[in-house]
């Protein structure tokens, strides 16, 4: 599970959401999957709404330009995001992504190896609302700052506790990863995290952090799945 703080600024959030003050929403079972439609009672906004499709494609790009994002998922496709609302008494129980995925107005399809969420309500505008997610440790409850994203196993199992006040927005997406071990997967996350670490260090020398590009990117290159 990774957390990436300030994903959006401050104002970046609020631009986000005055556009999503004035778009149509539709309840979010209609998007659920199996038996996760039993378990979803939120908002979602209309996907096929032009100013969502633009909100959605500006995340895309946002994304992209994230290096601790990449760096941890190493994404091959990224589904658009999904704009999502709690109001009073709304929660998603317990449930599981869908392992595949169609994108939208296309015949491709995504592996979903990774969710990401990403908050655009404080913390003190809700009550509840919080991201459980269960992990090898145990449940990982999260309810970061707006403008924060959590990325973590789409194959975990997580659920969104009730809202008992206030409204929780946020946006969520799925990808698909150039390399689909977990294991591996994390073990080149750290290995890069700690290649940007050195990077900063004046005193490290050059050929050692062209060693370690050798090493990181030659594994990629073994490890990547198209």
């Amino acid at each position: 599970m990774v957390l990436i703080e300030q994903l959006l600024s401050h104002e970046e959030v609020n631009l986000l959401r005055q556009h999503l003050d004035q778009v149509p929403w539709l309840d979010g079972k209609g998007t659920a999957m199996g038996m996760a439609a039993d378990v979803k009672s939120n908002g979602q906004a209309d996907a096929n709404n032009e100013t969502v499709q633009q909100l959605a494609n500006s995340l895309l790009a946002k994304y992209g330009e994230c290096a601790k994002l990449v760096s941890a998922v190493l994404p091959h496709k990224i589904f658009p995001p999904c704009f999502n609302r709690y109001c009073e008494g709304e929660t998603y129980g317990l449930h599981v992504d869908a392992a595949v995925m169609r994108l939208p107005n296309s015949t491709d399809i995504l592996r979903s190896d990774m969710s990401m969420t990403l908050f655009l309500s404080s913390p003190d505008e809700y009550e509840g609302g919080e991201l459980i997610i269960q992990t090898e440790f145990g449940e990982q409850k999260v309810k970061p700052k707006a403008g924060d994203a959590v990325i973590y196993p789409s194959s975990s199992l997580h659920k969104v506790t009730p809202v008992t006040s206030g409204v929780r927005l946020a946006a969520i997406t799925w990808m698909q990863s150039m390399v689909p071990d977990t294991h591996i997967r994390e073990l080149l996350f750290e290995l890069d995290q700690n290649i940007q670490q050195l990077l900063s260090n004046q005193s490290v020398p050059r050929a050692q952090l062209d060693s370690l590009h050798h090493i990181y990117h030659n594994l990629i290159r073994k490890h990547s799945v198209f």
